[in-house]
């Protein structure tokens, strides 16, 4: 209770300190400092950064006719513009504001796409380019604007007027001094270090003193320092954050480059650690592992930032400063989380699922966590991250972490996750022929008593995985029969794997095109539930999931063994 107590009053002071940044954020949003905002205006861009995210000219010819596709909503304006129409949804509206959208413009390459792109800055300016307010002023939407308005400049600036030409190039230095004000201010998190990256772009991509990249470029490396773990995963533990970060950061260091500046050490070491995560978190078939706000996977995406990595070499396996593990053997690919929580400050979009993993063959997902619907609906969030949704021990039908449901909280902070293991060592176990590690978490200690440890073992070049599941008290002592020692061990089945029984009543996973796995267990007999997949690429699947269900005290440890049925021909290596 005394961790809890410690949780409650750390968020209590986060929710004090964001009440008083967006308290400093409107003052400086309103007239009396807006001031500070206004200056000379550059007089031209010197360079428009690559950028390295997929665009599809079909979405521009869409945009052309009114129809938005922005954060996974079509939104269909009828011929007003997007920005005088009320949109309820926060997510396609901060698309809508962040401009990413303009390298589908440019993908098309037509007069009429950029005389389209130009129209759109143009009402933008018009109607929010002097009100500094709501979500097309967040700090997070801006830096985003800041940086498509420089990666595309070369398309809206095509064929303008110089009354245009003057007028993006005062609101983008007006946004600029905005964002440098006000990143100091901004919370912990990818949002504050996209900030810094904006205004590193802008010092290289505009007229500007040495000075000014002189300072973008110290607080670029602090940022990065802070936030980029030494295995190059990010504090939040989000495999999509690294995703997203690189897709900003590769560009940047091309645009050093191509003014002839030396890069931060900080920011070529970042990268050097980021692509290995990357590949790290990256299962067979290109997909991302879900975990802690990782939903559905573009793959080409990701193809296009590892085209970037040089060394090109298998991943790494062991990631202790993010917390996870990966095994991999065989063409076959086990992932787990081994880490405590992230800090309170990056826990947003953070998981209850510590030493859940999953398993891939192939090109094939066997095992998985449910993920998110990364642009479903709100309500379903709290589902996705509790322990129920991932392939490990849930104890009572309770998460091994709490998250603040708090509406007071949830205005300023979202749904933060404010209590949770404190503890999870782990030890790594590389042998000949043998990938495995062993792990435990003391998140249901406070409430119920007892640690949860998991043993997982690769072997006989990736056919056999082994897991052991062991639920133990402090010095050994025997677990109470109290009715609060009630266990469910879950493995959660990719919706596109066929579930059934063989005549011997063993559990046979089957891919329509590869592997068979067969799934047994001795002390328990394994169960067949319902359960929901989240993280499809048209949104929540129904699935099934293989449960383990038992009383602690009367078996404290559960061996379970997943055998795949080779398939001739199937490779022996990765």
């Amino acid at each position: 209770m005394a961790l809890v107590a410690v949780s409650t009053t750390r968020l209590w002071t986060l929710v004090a300190r964001e009440f008083w940044r967006k308290t400093r954020r409107r003052l400086r949003a309103g007239p009396i400092y807006r001031w500070r905002y206004s200056g000379r205006t550059p007089e031209r861009v010197l360079i428009a950064p690559p950028d390295l995210r997929l665009a599809d000219p079909q979405i521009a010819l869409e945009i052309y006719y009114g129809r938005y596709p922005l954060s996974g909503h079509l939104v269909e304006t009828g011929g007003k513009s997007p920005f005088q129409i009320d949109v309820p949804n926060r997510g396609w509206r901060k698309s809508l504001h962040g401009f990413r959208w303009l390298r589908h413009m440019r993908a098309a390459g037509t007069e009429l796409a950029a005389a389209n792109a130009r129209a759109l800055v143009s009402d933008w300016i018009a109607m929010h380019g002097n009100q500094i307010s709501g979500v097309a002023w967040e700090p997070g939407t801006t830096a985003k604007r800041v940086i498509a308005w420089l990666q595309h400049s070369s398309v809206v600036l095509q064929g303008a007027e110089f009354a245009f030409y003057r007028a993006f190039l005062k609101s983008l230095a007006m946004q600029i001094r905005y964002l440098r004000s006000m990143a100091r201010e901004m919370p912990e998190g990818k949002d504050r270090l996209r900030a810094r990256i904006a205004l590193a772009f802008a010092a290289l991509s505009l007229p500007a003193p040495a000075s000014a990249l002189r300072s973008a470029t110290r607080n670029l490396a602090e940022e990065l320092d802070r936030q980029i773990l030494p295995d190059g995963g990010h504090t939040s533990r989000n495999p999509m954050t690294v995703l997203e970060l690189l897709a900003d950061l590769l560009p940047l260091r091309q645009t050093y480059a191509n003014q002839a500046e030396a890069p931060p050490p900080a920011l070529i070491n970042a990268i050097d650690r980021m692509l290995p995560a990357l590949r790290f978190f990256r299962h067979q078939d290109g997909s991302l592992a879900r975990f802690n706000g990782m939903g559905a996977t573009i793959h080409d995406r990701i193809a296009t930032i590892l085209r970037h990595d040089d060394t090109a070499g298998a991943p790494l396996l062991h990631a202790p400063h993010s917390g996870y593990e990966r095994l991999s053997m065989g063409g076959v690919t086990v992932i787990a989380d081994t880490g405590a929580p992230p800090p309170l400050d990056v826990s947003n979009a953070a998981h209850a699922g510590c030493l859940a993993f999953e398993l891939s063959s192939g090109r094939q997902h066997f095992i998985v966590n449910a993920g998110i619907d990364t642009y479903g609906a709100a309500e379903f969030r709290p589902l996705a991250r509790a322990t129920a949704a991932h392939s490990t021990a849930t104890v009572n039908d309770t998460s091994s972490a709490r998250f603040s449901h708090s509406l007071r909280v949830s205005d300023l902070l979202g749904s933060p996750l404010i209590a949770g293991p404190q503890h999870v060592p782990c030890k790594r176990i590389d042998q000949k022929g043998v990938h495995g590690f062993v792990a435990r978490h003391d998140g249901y200690a406070a409430r119920f008593g007892f640690l949860h440890e998991r043993e997982l073992k690769l072997t006989t070049n990736g056919n056999v995985l082994t897991g052991r599941d062991r639920f133990l008290r402090p010095g050994n002592a025997a677990i109470p029969n109290n009715g609060r020692d009630f266990v469910t061990v879950r493995f959660h089945i990719h919706p596109d794997i066929d579930l059934l029984q063989d005549e011997q009543d063993r559990l046979m996973l089957t891919a329509t095109q590869g592997d068979t796995w067969v799934f047994t267990c001795v002390e328990v007999a394994p169960e067949i539930e319902e359960s929901i997949y989240f993280a499809g690429l048209g949104g929540p699947r129904r699935s099934r999931q293989i449960v383990l269900a038992f009383k602690a005290s009367e078996i404290a440890e559960v061996r379970w063994q997943l055998t795949r049925t080779r398939i001739a021909g199937y490779p022996e290596n990765n």
